[in-house]
């Protein structure tokens, strides 16, 4: 088994964080195919929302050494850009400790990142490493994969499972239903409140483990 973690990173001499931090309408994705050779060095960048400004601030960022417009669509646009060497890269790391970027999106302070990771020592390392770079690291969720199979293991908590599983088997999902929430919460012993929340989180995390990524 392997892992799929979800993470958010920040630090100043992080890949395009000046950029992020001055073109706030701006989202940017990195293209994930394009560091798998990292021999060449150069990363490219989906970036939605760009405004006339975007290329200038991308000529004042430090990480960057050199980029170039690849393809332009409006609102869309990709970029082919080459980083500084004092530019901190987390798919790197993760190539080193045997994992692989899928992800990265730009948040408010940095990047959220869904990486696949061979095992939690490797998780646990690459969490080493940002710590002794001051990268700041928060964990969202991890959960279990078959590895390179795309056969995901949803890291439900044991009241989220209880509770669909519950559902499912006094007829909450069918058409018409066959039970309440009140009802449920009555067998479960608590509100039914905590059981719609519990529902309802658990069937989130069910889409994004087993569908998103179709």
């Amino acid at each position: 088994m392997s892992l799929i973690a979800i993470l958010d990173i920040a630090h100043p001499d992080l890949a395009l964080t000046p950029t992020i931090r001055d073109c706030p309408d701006a989202s940017i994705e990195v293209v994930p195919h394009s560091t798998t050779d990292p021999e060449t060095g150069l990363f490219f960048y989906l970036v939605e929302g760009a405004d006339d400004a975007f290329e200038d601030v991308l000529e004042r960022d430090h990480t960057v050494a050199d980029w170039m417009l690849v393809d332009d669509h409006g609102s869309t646009r990709v970029y082919r850009l080459q980083h500084t060497e004092d530019a901190a890269l987390i798919s790197p790391m993760a190539t080193e400790l045997g994992g692989l970027l899928l992800k990265a999106e730009t948040n408010d302070r940095g990047w959220t990142n869904r990486l696949h990771l061979p095992d939690r020592e490797a998780l646990a390392a690459l969490w080493e490493r940002c710590e002794e770079m001051d990268i700041s690291f928060e964990l969202h969720r991890m959960f279990r994969q078959d590895e390179w199979t795309g056969e995901t293991v949803p890291e439900l908590t044991d009241e989220q499972r209880v509770a669909l599983v519950r559902a499912h088997e006094e007829g909450y999902f069918e058409e018409p239903r066959e039970t309440s929430l009140e009802e449920l919460a009555e067998r479960l012993d608590i509100s039914p409140t905590a059981v719609g929340g519990r529902i309802r989180r658990g069937t989130g995390q069910l889409v994004e483990t087993t569908l998103l990524e179709e």
